[in-house]
């Protein structure tokens, strides 16, 4: 194969590539527990998109004691923090990749 072929392979490839990141990053994949209380989605790679409470999983014996807003809050506060340690989290990988790789970025590393 010569070095022209090699490299339109290659870039098929790292368009295809790009293609499934999208793809996976626009899916949204759901996991309930609790009878229902809770449910957690996620994107097709894994980044944390938001959280469902039941007034059932804050208060079981007197879930109309939970009102919505409180609910609400929660869900929010939660979705807040799971994204600040995404956020923290990849930087932290980042740095310590750069540190690993002399600042030189390669594709698909991180």
């Amino acid at each position: 194969m010569n070095l022209m072929g090699m490299m339109k392979q290659a870039q098929q490839m790292q368009k295809r590539l790009q293609d499934a990141q999208e793809t996976l990053n626009n899916q949204e994949v759901t996991a309930v527990t609790g009878n229902g209380a809770v449910t957690a989605v996620v994107s097709g790679q894994g980044h944390f998109k938001s959280i469902k409470l039941t007034k059932e999983a804050l208060n079981p014996e007197n879930p109309s004691s939970v009102d919505d807003e409180t609910v609400e809050m929660l869900e929010d506060l939660i979705t807040s923090a799971f994204n600040q340690a995404t956020q923290s989290a990849k930087q932290e990988t980042e740095s310590q990749m750069k540190a690993i790789t002399g600042g030189i970025n390669i594709p698909g590393l991180f």
